[in-house]
């Protein structure tokens, strides 16, 4: 088990100096694949994710039994600026509705068998307005990096990080466009719905914070301009990588919480694959800097993680197949 960091410089140092896959299960789990029934590469990208879990968890022949799902939630002080369709307090109501079953992503979990965890991270305590002030300061970002570490089941097989907050559209906005430029307008989109007056706001309000907060690596944009639940995600993911687990990364918010690791170690989302591509306009280009290919594109933007949570199913269904199919001689079939 990994010795918890105590300090944003101990995360920068896990960043620098993170762990690969294990190139003999990797090798082994290639071996495998060309001798199962089947004609050459007939299973497409099932084939690759399965030599990919293979590899990320140290075992040609893998099973996958034990997949988790983390919800984490905060509220953020630049809601207060008109950029959501909805006003804060439903952060509290949804996390009720996660805990009582209600919500869209405990279906999910229930139905691909993941144990399900939420963290409402200091929800009286919203994040800074951070066109007036950075988000987080070092103490509050490292205290959110620290929920996500901690809620890592360390005996899980696969991670999916969630989110519900209100606002975070748009400081997940505001990480992509100092990650990667272009313009506000690039990377906003209509979250929760707001209209083409909201739209335009909320491309003033990220404009507005990123110019504030210029310079410093994905962790300080992190706590410049995101939020408790985006860093509790971050450390999530991270935890995920020193453990071996592999994750599947869900829409838009997730995928801003990611590209905070990539921005500081350009291999660190190497144990990851993207669940799905969202309706939030921007997650399209998001998932384009990240270099991941989506698994699904079925119109979703509620967050939650339930874009990630559906495609538990596609990797199940790849690592079943590679593990559980006969090879030709197991079978008594000629290989052609």
């Amino acid at each position: 088990m990994a010795q918890t960091p105590a300090t944003l410089d101990d995360f920068r140092a896990i960043l620098g100096a993170l762990p690969g896959p294990d190139a003999d299960a990797a090798a082994a789990a290639a071996d495998r694949n060309g001798q199962l029934t089947k004609p050459p590469a007939a299973l497409g990208r099932l084939e690759d994710l399965a030599q990919w879990y293979a590899g990320w968890r140290g075992n040609g022949r893998p099973a996958l039994e034990n997949p988790q799902v983390v919800i984490f939630a905060g509220n953020h002080g630049v809601a207060a600026k008109g950029v959501s369709a909805f006003p804060p307090e439903v952060t509290v109501q949804m996390v009720a509705n996660f805990e009582h079953g209600g919500a869209a992503i405990n279906q999910l979990s229930k139905a691909f068998g993941a144990k399900m965890d939420v963290h409402a991270i200091d929800l009286d305590r919203p994040t800074g307005d951070f066109t007036e002030t950075p988000a987080m300061d070092d103490a509050d970002v490292l205290a959110a990096l620290l929920t996500g570490w901690n809620a890592v089941d360390v005996q899980a097989d696969l991670l999916v990080t969630g989110e519900m907050g209100i606002g975070n559209t748009t400081a997940a906005a505001a990480i992509a466009h100092a990650l990667y430029g272009g313009t506000a307008q690039d990377w906003v989109g209509r979250g929760t719905g707001v209209d083409d007056a909201g739209l335009t706001l909320k491309a003033q309000v990220v404009a507005d914070g990123v110019a504030r907060h210029k310079g410093g690596d994905g962790l300080d944009t992190l706590a410049r301009l995101g939020g408790r639940e985006i860093a509790a995600m971050a450390g999530a993911i991270l935890r995920a990588r020193v453990e071996g687990i592999p994750v599947i990364l869900d829409g838009f918010i997730c995928c801003s919480a990611a590209a905070c690791l990539q921005a500081v170690a350009p291999d660190a989302l190497d144990h990851c694959v993207a669940g799905h591509v969202s309706a939030e306009s921007a997650h399209p280009a998001l998932l384009a800097k990240l270099g991941k290919e989506p698994l699904l594109s079925l119109g979703l933007r509620l967050g939650e993680g339930s874009g990630a949570a559906l495609a538990i199913g596609v990797l199940k269904g790849a690592v079943a197949c590679h593990s559980g199919m006969a090879t030709f001689a197991e079978a008594g079939v000629s290989a052609g």
